[in-house]
């Protein structure tokens, strides 16, 4: 894949509080919708099955991929539509391997994170790096694309991995959303106190980066859960369609705030530098 014409200019959003506020709810919403497709109306949802739905929002992640890696700019819409069919095809990928396949939860996530592994093994040997700051070509986006589906589909099979009673420790939507997120917190607190302390090297900082983008997600496949499955099931009960609009509104607002911001401020380039 030759060089972006633009090579040099990164199309990727600057990592903030903001952007992470984005991701969570891009990656809930994406588990929302998921489930909305793939499960039956006594679910709540249309009841496409997990491998129909799968094919659909595959089709949806190509669809907005392609535009996102010709454009030669941030579109902050765009780069988010990409995230949100990621995260929903990650869910509806991951529920057809756990359950369709019968793999199950445990067996694959340790696929997954095979995958995720590989592909972030073979962009840092062909591109020399995984940091999103040095994401400025076509070649390097599509490797940072498919680690972020990788990553998405991790996400809903650990989640649930961890909430289940019985291929899990049985934390529940609600356990399992609190341990994920007092990971992402001990990431951000070691974050934080290497720059404090000026230790951070760019190897850490990557490393951390990525370690938060990949918790993120199962962190939003557990919260969302949470909202979407009945009482019954240790959930809020407000269905998937409910919890999906709720999210969408949300990440909506906060795309249309973060982009007033960059527009006062001028344009920021992407990098992991801020967790």
């Amino acid at each position: 894949m030759p060089p972006h014409p633009t090579a040099g200019l990164s199309k990727l959003p600057a990592v903030t509080l903001a952007f992470w506020i984005m991701k969570i709810s891009a990656t809930t919403l994406g588990e929302t919708l998921g489930d909305l497709l793939s499960k039956g109306p006594e679910h709540g949802g249309i009841g496409l099955g997990y491998l129909a739905a799968s094919l659909i929002v595959l089709g949806i992640f190509l669809a907005t991929l392609i535009p996102q890696l010709l454009t030669r700019r941030l579109i902050p819409f765009l780069y988010w539509a990409v995230i949100l069919s990621t995260s929903t095809a990650g869910t509806t990928i991951s529920d057809f391997m756990d359950r369709t396949l019968g793999l199950g939860y445990a067996k694959g996530s340790a696929i997954l994170v095979a995958f995720l592994i590989a592909s972030l093994a073979v962009w840092r040997l062909v591109e020399g790096s995984i940091s999103v700051g040095s994401v400025r070509t076509r070649r390097a986006e599509a490797f940072y694309w498919f680690a972020i589906l990788c990553s998405n589909t991790l996400g809903t099979a650990l989640g649930d991995y961890l909430a289940d009673e019985e291929q899990g420790p049985g934390l529940g939507f609600i356990g399992g959303a609190a341990c994920i997120g007092a990971l992402i917190a001990l990431i951000a607190a070691i974050h934080l106190i290497s720059r404090r302390l000026k230790v951070a090297s760019a190897s850490l900082t990557v490393g951390l980066f990525w370690a938060a983008f990949v918790l993120t997600r199962p962190f939003g496949a557990t919260f969302g859960d949470v909202l979407a499955r009945g009482r019954d099931e240790g959930g809020l009960g407000f269905g998937p369609g409910g919890s999906s609009a709720v999210l969408a509104a949300i990440l909506v607002g906060m795309i249309l705030w973060a982009s007033r911001r960059t527009d006062a401020r001028g344009p920021a380039a992407g990098t992991d530098a801020a967790l």
